[in-house]
């Protein structure tokens, strides 16, 4: 995505993202996909996985499932480049 008015640097960005603040208005989303189509699945994975991947999770900030997906589509995206 590329910046639109109020031009600021990445690290401006960063901070006003962290303090919470509305950083919408400084990209462009009219090439911005949307996969709105999802299916449902269930894993079981061993307590002890579970606890590595919420301290995964929690180093970075983000929840559980997100972790999981981020980890899949870069998977993914390793394979497909052969």
């Amino acid at each position: 995505m590329k910046y639109l008015k109020n031009k600021i640097s990445t690290e401006e960005f960063d901070r006003n993202f962290d303090q919470g603040k509305d950083v919408g208005v400084h990209l462009d989303r009219s090439k911005a996909k949307v996969n709105k189509k999802v299916h449902r699945i269930n894993i079981d994975f061993p307590e002890l996985f579970i606890r590595q991947i919420d301290r995964e999770a929690q180093k970075i900030g983000v929840a559980r499932t997100a972790l999981i997906k981020m980890w899949v589509a870069e998977r993914l995206e390793t394979m497909r480049q052969g």
